[in-house]
């Protein structure tokens, strides 16, 4: 596995691998419903990209397939974390996470995480702050706010 810094002709393939991802791997713990509002097979493209080059963003890749991503702000914020759903298990968001939280220099890292991905960050050492539903398009999602001081 190879891991470098987000260029802005992987957008695409990251945002198959997120809708994938999302529709695969957070299913038992989400409804349909929910899937769908949060990833909507739609995104917009230009957004992401410009979100991505604003923040330290990383794509890991096997055999030049983009297989995992990740990306943080300056804040400490962890905005995004995904696997592809065929590499799940593999220590890609381990390896991801941890070059992240060493690109910023904060005292604490937040993060929102899904029911599915909130075990992963406690193993990491994070703390929920609160639970929160997240209404998107009419349709609540739980998540929680979580953090890791460092």
């Amino acid at each position: 596995m190879e891991i470098r810094k987000y260029q802005s002709n992987d957008i695409k393939e990251i945002a198959k691998l997120f809708y994938e991802t999302v529709h695969t791997i957070n299913k038992t713990d989400y409804s349909k419903e929910q899937l769908a509002v949060w990833a909507t097979g739609d995104i917009d493209i230009t957004k992401w990209d410009i979100s991505f080059q604003s923040h330290h963003s990383f794509v890991a890749l096997e055999n030049d397939v983009i297989v995992g991503f990740g990306d943080i702000d300056e804040t400490g914020y962890l905005d995004r974390l995904y696997v592809h759903k065929n590499f799940q298990g593999r220590g890609i968001a381990t390896a991801i996470c941890d070059l992240l939280e060493k690109e910023v220099s904060v005292d604490c890292i937040q993060v929102h995480a899904s029911i599915t991905a909130k075990p992963f960050f406690l193993k990491r050492g994070y703390k929920v702050i609160k639970e929160q539903e997240v209404e998107r398009q009419g349709v609540l999602l739980t998540n929680y706010l979580m953090e890791k001081c460092l």
